[in-house]
Formats: C-alpha cells, sequence, structure tokens
C-alpha cells in the first residue's frame, strides 16, 4: 500500500470515529457504484448524510476540506442519487425528507495526533 493510501484510510477510519461518537449512525463506508465511490452513508436521525473524507499530512496548502471543489460536489451528487435508486433506503416514514452532503476533513501532521474538522451541509 502507497503512503497517500494508507493516510487516507487511517482518515476514513477517523472520520467514521467522529461521526459515530457525535450521533450519527453509519449506513456504508466506501459505497460503489459504476459512477464512482462515497467514502461514508450515514444517518442523522431521519437525514441522510452522504460524506466526502479528505485526509493531509499537513496543513501546507491548505486544510483538506478546500480540495472539495464543485466538480467533486457535483460527483458527489450524482453519486447519492444511484445510491438512492440502487438501495432505496428509507426511514420509519417512508422516505428521507431531507439529504445532507458534508465534508469531514483530516490532518494527521504527527503519528497518532490528528485533527479532526467536520463540516455539515457544505456541499
Amino acid at each position: 500500500m502507497h503512503p497517500k493510501d494508507a493516510i487516507g484510510r487511517y482518515g476514513e477510519q477517523l472520520a467514521a470515529h467522529h461521526l459515530r461518537r457525535t450521533g450519527l449512525t453509519l449506513l456504508a463506508r466506501n459505497w460503489r457504484c459504476p459512477e464512482g465511490e462515497v467514502d461514508i452513508v450515514a444517518s442523522d436521525g431521519d437525514v441522510l448524510v452522504f460524506c466526502e473524507v479528505k485526509t493531509r499530512s499537513s496543513t501546507a496548502f491548505g486544510w483538506p476540506a478546500e480540495a472539495v471543489g464543485s466538480a467533486k460536489a457535483a460527483r458527489l451528487r450524482r453519486l447519492a442519487a444511484c445510491y438512492l435508486t440502487e438501495q432505496r433506503p428509507m426511514t420509519r416514514r417512508g422516505f428521507w425528507p431531507d439529504v445532507r452532503f458534508d465534508v469531514v476533513s483530516v490532518v494527521q501532521e504527527r503519528p497518532g495526533v490528528a485533527q479532526v474538522e467536520h463540516l455539515q451541509g457544505v456541499l
């Protein structure tokens, strides 16, 4: 595994832990379809949340969330539509009243020390 892949995987693990700790329920990790991959799909009560996780080893080039531009946001929305079509996840009332797009930034400048920032509804 390349170092970049290892830090990305580590960041996704930290992001998943952070989301669980803040009360979200994880529904899927690394969900794939022909259009691409969603890092984390979760629920926040009756809200279906699609999370993009960005991990960096420093902030020398800005916070990881700054790397999520309009093209990535549009792709995440297309992936969400695929997920909803394929999985048909529903709440007790029979539908998801709200869908939210979040970004989780993870910065690990030193081994064992990481900062996690969860930006809700930013895409």
